[in-house]
């Protein structure tokens, strides 16, 4: 069985279209023994694949070839991952703005004064 690489990271779920794991290949963002290559490469099993996803680094070997994209619990079974284990020191924090001013609990909703104070205060 062939199976072109940007259809067997499809399958896997590593990216969510093929489109993007053409992409993603193209753009030298997934190696294959620390070279690039082109999307209609065809994977072989053993093959070591290394995939930059945003800040991850990903390291990920064929166990055996896949065409079809399935659930995640049935792709897992496709790969070996050997990626190193991602530090929690080094995950993004929230994106929400962080309100830097308490007030107490039950305190209820600022008053107008209030708001008038909160703003001079961070002008």
């Amino acid at each position: 069985m062939l199976v072109r690489a940007d259809t067997y990271l499809w399958a896997i779920r590593m990216y969510k279209s093929r489109t993007l794991a053409n992409a993603a290949i193209k753009g030298g963002k997934v190696k294959l023994a620390g070279s690039n290559f082109k999307p209609s490469h065809s994977v072989q099993v053993a093959d070591r694949y290394t995939l930059s996803i945003s800040t991850v680094k990903k390291i990920i070997e064929v166990k055996d070839l896949v065409d079809k994209r399935g659930s995640y619990d049935i792709a897992k079974n496709y790969y070996i991952d050997h990626s190193p284990p991602v530090d929690k020191n080094t995950k993004l924090g929230s994106l929400f703005f962080e309100v830097n001013i308490k007030r107490d609990r039950g305190a209820g909703r600022p008053t107008k004064k209030d708001r008038r104070d909160l703003d001079d205060f961070s002008n």
